[in-house]
């Protein structure tokens, strides 16, 4: 089913797991639907005065209130004991092959390399949509207001933790395809993580009501194949050398 009816894709087992729960619970709803409406327009039709029904009268059925009070509690149980599970596992960020510390500002996204390969790059990941196209001077793009100019980087199958802060007011890190929705809030650190198991470029976007131009702070995140990040990293760490480099170079004085 497409994306747009449903959950988008997950590509996480958290994700997945949300998935599953989500299409559980629908299923769960619709069959008491259907049993309490059915049961309702079944007495309906069948006890309809034309038919000279006549209105029982009785105060109590001890087996009808045993039954309308240990259903429920069985079901709410069945649903309680795998959403408790993934919720669980998603506060789990012990062991991370990555960590990497996101920080919300108005209205971008600072990323900044703490553990692992890429230690040391850091960046700053704000939209890239041209004007344009949000003025409606040109026609929108596919990932409109969904794309950025330096997007978050990870390879494929590590874990990825994510520590989350914000500069000024509360942001919120949210990429649906990796079951992942974290706030980030001004002078607290928080953590969230993921482990893509698919190469692919992701999309997400601020889910806190942030400010003005909070529709204008999307996520991007590429995920790569090791070999691919491992080539990133190099640049990444290159291209951080030159500008280092650059600024040890004494300036000329002014004539």
């Amino acid at each position: 089913m497409p994306a747009r009816y449903n959950l988008q894709a997950p590509v996480t087992g958290i994700a997945e797991q949300i998935n599953d729960m989500h299409t559980l619970m629908l299923v769960i709803c619709l069959v008491i639907f259907i049993g309490v409406f059915g049961v309702m327009f079944w007495a309906m039709f069948h006890h309809r005065k034309s038919r000279g029904a006549v209105a029982a009268n009785f105060h109590e059925n001890t087996a009808v209130e045993i039954a309308w009070t240990v259903i429920p509690i069985l079901i709410l149980l069945g649903m309680a004991w795998p959403a408790t599970r993934t919720v669980i596992e998603m506060k789990d960020t012990s062991n991370p092959d990555i960590t990497v510390k996101a920080t919300g500002y108005q209205w971008k996204w600072g990323y900044d390399y703490l553990q692992g390969e890429g230690e040391g790059i850091r960046f700053l990941s704000s939209l890239s949509t041209p004007r344009a196209q949000i003025d409606g001077g040109a026609p929108k793009g596919e990932a409109y207001l969904l794309e950025v100019d330096k997007p978050l980087v990870v390879p494929v199958g590590k874990k990825v933790r994510v520590l989350l802060t914000a500069n000024d007011v509360i942001h919120s890190w949210w990429v649906p395809a990796f079951g992942v929705k974290q706030d980030a809030i001004p002078g607290f650190i928080r953590d969230t993580w993921f482990r893509a198991d698919k190469e692919g470029i992701y999309r997400g976007n601020c889910a806190e009501l942030c400010g003005r131009d909070h529709g204008f702070m999307p996520i991007e995140v590429h995920v790569l194949s090791a070999e691919k990040y491992t080539e990133w990293v190099r640049l990444q760490q290159a291209a951080t050398a030159a500008v280092e480099q650059a600024s040890l170079v004494p300036q000329s004085p002014a004539l």
